[in-house]
């Protein structure tokens, strides 16, 4: 399928491995010249060389950390006008909410929740103007099915989860959508690391509990950054304009509900 989107330009926030990585990967087969971010400068530079040499189109690379101020700016500047945009930030530890700080909170919604907004209020008049715009929020499953020990991670995306409710209504009839794209268990070092962690409070085996994981998703196993990219690829194309505001759930079928 032609997604129609060749030619435009997309930032990808956390993009050298990952989820972030897969965005940006899939977004560039079809065409999209891409800046990418992160934090590592060799992961990033290598993931920008491999984009450039599989598909031939323009990349980017700006090391900043996408939730301070100044590493927005330096991002910013470097792609002021996206045609698209993927926010996307490393989620906070697992741990008993009676062990967090005031500031672990703070660290949270300022990474999970108002970064992103800063970013789409950076970007989203100038969609506007141009009539076309995709916004994609990388967030998580547990904001459809909480996780007890995921507590800093539900509420802080819980959270852009209402603001982009609202916004999203505001920006379709201008050609730009809002959506946010909810991955449940894939194969990362964010899912390695909740694992573990897992694992320690468990007494268990890390191995074990990570092929345990795997094998009780309906799907028996955990998806890929590919699968995740191409959707999040579609939702950026010209097919998508009438989709906005949703939480588009990835999780292999663990969600046990309908809706």
């Amino acid at each position: 399928m032609k997604l129609g989107i060749a030619g435009r330009t997309a930032i990808v926030c956390a993009a050298s491995k990952g989820l972030g990585k897969g965005c940006a990967v899939a977004l560039a087969q079809k065409g999209v010249n891409v800046v990418i971010s992160a934090r590592g400068e060799e992961a990033l530079a290598a993931t920008a060389e491999e984009i450039r040499s599989e598909t031939g189109v323009t990349v980017r690379a700006v090391v900043c950390d996408v939730t301070t101020i100044m590493g927005r700016a330096e991002l910013l500047g470097a792609c002021p006008d996206p045609d698209i945009l993927i926010t996307n930030a490393g989620g906070p530890p697992p741990g008993d909410f009676r062990e967090f700080s005031l500031e672990d909170w703070q660290k949270a919604v300022n990474a999970n929740m108002l970064s992103p907004i800063e970013m789409i209020k950076a970007t989203v008049d100038g969609m506007l103007d141009r009539r076309f715009g995709r916004i994609v929020n990388i967030t998580s499953a547990t904001v459809r099915s909480p996780i007890d020990e995921l507590c800093l991670s539900n509420g802080a995306r819980g959270g852009l989860t209402g603001f982009i409710a609202g916004l999203s209504r505001k920006t379709i009839a201008h050609n730009v959508t809002i959506n946010n794209l909810l991955p449940g268990p894939f194969d990362t070092d964010r899912l390695r690391g909740n694992l573990a962690y897992r694992a320690k409070d468990q007494g268990r085996d890390v191995a074990e509990m990570t092929e345990i994981a795997a094998a009780n998703n309906p799907a028996g196993r955990f998806g890929t950054a590919e699968e995740f990219g191409a959707t999040c690829a579609f939702m950026c194309s010209i097919h998508a304009g009438y989709m906005t505001g949703q939480q588009i759930l990835m999780d292999g079928g663990a969600f046990p509900g309908t809706m």
